[in-house]
C-alpha cells in the first residue's frame, strides 16, 4: 500500500545535518516525526510542498540563548527565532536561569537580563517545566540550571563572597532537584560580579550532581581577555573533577591586546578534546552584549546602549554620544544609565572567523530578547552564517555550516532524534533559499527578520511562513539530555 503522510516536501536540496554531502529528494512527515527520506514519488500526503531549488535542513538549534522568559510569553516573543529557522533553544546560560529562585525585588545584574522580580516566580525547576507545558512556545526548550540563580537563593543575596559549606550543600541539593525536574545541565557565569567570588572548588562541589544525572557543565568563563587560557584550563579542570562534558560559551578573545590569540586558545581546546569531552559555541559578530558595567568600560571600545531603566530613551545610542549630551564622561554617563544593557565592540573579525571555522565550534546567538535595542545577533545569527560566511565569503561550505547549527549541536547536548534528516527523527525542519538567505538585522536597525527563510516546522507543525510570518502555532516541548547507555 502506498505511503500516506501528513506532509511531503518534494524535490528539495537536502542537508541532513550530519555534515555529509547534499542530495536531492523528498521528505515525508507524519505526526511529529520524519517517516521517509528519498524518492517519495509513489507516496501521497495531506499537504505537499514543492521545494525545487530550495534547501531543506533540520531546524536550527540555538546553542546559547537567554530565552528563559521568551519561551513563556507567546509566539510573538520568539518571532526573532522562528523567522531565522530556529526550532530549539538552549536556555539558562551564563549562570542565569529563571528557575529555581524566586525574587521579591529586582534581581542584581546580570540576572535582570531576564526581567524584574515579576518574572522570578519559579521556586523550583518543576514549576518552570510545568509552566512550559501549560503554555508551550513555538520552539523546543533545552534548559540549564544557573549557578547565579542558585547562589542568590542559597546565600540570601549576599553573593559577593565565596559560599560557605552549608550554602554549597543547599545549592547542590537544588541542582540535583532541578536535574530530576527538567534541567539538562549546570551553567556558570564566573566573569560576572555575583559569581566571580566563587572559587573553582565551589563550582566543583555544586556541580557534583551532574555526574549521576549525566548532565553537562556549560560556562561563561572567568575571563575571555588577558587570562583566557587560564580560564580554559579552569573549565577543563572542573569537567575532569566532576566527570562530565564541558561546554565553553561564546568563545572569544576580548580586547585589542588579545586580538589574534584564538590561534592559541583553539590549540589548547583541541588538545584537551583528545582527552575529555569539550565543545564551544560562538556567534558571528565582533561585538558582544550584556549588562552595562561602568567599571569595565574601555575607551577604545565603542559601546551602544541597548536598554536603560532610568533613561529608556537612550536605547540605541552610542554611549559617547550620551556622555556628550550630558556634558560628562562615558563612565559617569554609564553610571547614570544603570540598570542598563550594552553592546561592546571588543573582538577582532579574524578571530571570529577562525573560531567559527574550527571543527569543534557550533553556532549560538547569545541574543537577549528583552532589550529595547538588541544586538542584531538576536534576529540574524543563523542566516548570517549561511548567507555571509558560507555563500559570500566561502569560510564554510553549506554542509559544514548547517552541521554546526543542527546535528553536531544536538549530539553534543544529547538531544535524542534531533538535528538530523532521517526516518524516526523529530520533524524539526527549515526550508530556505540558499541563494537568497541573509541576515537583515544591523547594529543601527536590529529588529529585522532575515531574508530567504521559506517555512519552519517544529515537531511537524509549521511555525513560520516567509510570505505571512508567524503561524501562531505552539508545538514546542521541553526536551532533556539523553544519557547514552
Amino acid at each position: 500500500m502506498p505511503l500516506r503522510c501528513d506532509l511531503i516536501i518534494r524535490d528539495a536540496t537536502l542537508f541532513d545535518g550530519t555534515g555529509g554531502p547534499r542530495a536531492t529528494g523528498d521528505v515525508g512527515v507524519s505526526g511529529d516525526r520524519i517517516v521517509a527520506v528519498g524518492d517519495l514519488s509513489a507516496a501521497s500526503a495531506d499537504r505537499e510542498v514543492v521545494a525545487t531549488g530550495k534547501a531543506l535542513a533540520p531546524g536550527f538549534i540555538d546553542a546559547h540563548t537567554h530565552d528563559d522568559r521568551a519561551v513563556l510569553c507567546g509566539p510573538e516573543c520568539l518571532r526573532c527565532k522562528s523567522s531565522q529557522g530556529v526550532t530549539t533553544v538552549v536556555v539558562g546560560n551564563c549562570g542565569v536561569s529563571l528557575a529555581p529562585t524566586r525574587m521579591a525585588s529586582r534581581p542584581i545584574p546580570p540576572l535582570d537580563l531576564l526581567g524584574d522580580e515579576s518574572w522570578w516566580t519559579y521556586g523550583s525547576f518543576g514549576e518552570y517545566a510545568r509552566a512550559l507545558e501549560r503554555s508551550p512556545p513555538a520552539v523546543n526548550t533545552y534548559a540549564l540550571c544557573g549557578h547565579m540563580a542558585l547562589r542568590v537563593g542559597a546565600m540570601g543575596g549576599d553573593v559577593m563572597r565565596p559560599a560557605r559549606d552549608g550554602e554549597i550543600e543547599s545549592m547542590r541539593k537544588r541542582l540535583a532537584e532541578a536535574l530530576t525536574e527538567g534541567a539538562s545541565g549546570f551553567s556558570t557565569g564566573l566573569w560576572y560580579k555575583p559569581n566571580m567570588n566563587a572559587p573553582t572548588e565551589e563550582v566543583i562541589a555544586v556541580a557534583e550532581p551532574l555526574r549521576a544525572a549525566g548532565g553537562i557543565y556549560v560556562t561563561h568563563m572567568r575571563d575571555e581577555a588577558d587570562r583566557v587560557c587560564a580560564s580554559i584550563e579552569e573549565t577543563l579542570k572542573i569537567g575532569k573533577r566532576v566527570g562530565v562534558p564541558v561546554w565553553i560559551s561564546h568563545h572569544k578573545c576580548s580586547m585589542p591586546e588579545n586580538y589574534g590569540r584564538s590561534a592559541q586558545t583553539l590549540a589548547l581546546i583541541e588538545a584537551a578534546a583528545s582527552m575529555q569531552e569539550v565543545a564551544f559555541d560562538m556567534y558571528p559578530y565582533p561585538a558582544g552584549s550584556t549588562v552595562l558595567m561602568p567599571d569595565r568600560l574601555r575607551e577604545e571600545c565603542k559601546v551602544i546602549v541597548t536598554w536603560s531603566v532610568p533613561h529608556p530613551e537612550m536605547a540605541g545610542k552610542d554611549l559617547a554620544e550620551v556622555a556628550r549630551g550630558w556634558n560628562t564622561d562615558r563612565r559617569s554617563a554609564a553610571e547614570r544609565l544603570t540598570p542598563a544593557g550594552a553592546i561592546t565592540f571588543q573582538m577582532d573579525e579574524e578571530d571570529v572567523r577562525r573560531i567559527m571555522a574550527h571543527p569543534l565550534s557550533v553556532i549560538g546567538s547569545d541574543g537577549i530578547p528583552h532589550d529595547a535595542h538588541p544586538h542584531p545577533r538576536l534576529w540574524g545569527t543563523f542566516p548570517r552564517v549561511l548567507g555571509l560566511y558560507s555563500r559570500q565569503l566561502g569560510l564554510l561550505d553549506l554542509e559544514t555550516a548547517i552541521h554546526k547549527m543542527t546535528g553536531r549541536t544536538a549530539a553534543l547536548f544529547g538531544m535524542e532524534d534531533r538535528g538530523v534528516l532521517r526516518p524516526g527523527a523529530y520533524a524539526d525542519l527549515v526550508l530556505f533559499d540558499p541563494h537568497r538567505v541573509i541576515d537583515r538585522a544591523t547594529f543601527e536597525d536590529p529588529i529585522q527578520p532575515s531574508e530567504g527563510i521559506e517555512e519552519v516546522w517544529t515537531n511537524g507543525v509549521p511555525t513560520w511562513r516567509g510570505d505571512s510570518g508567524l503561524t501562531g502555532e505552539r508545538p514546542g516541548r521541553l526536551i532533556r539530555r539523553h544519557r547514552a547507555a
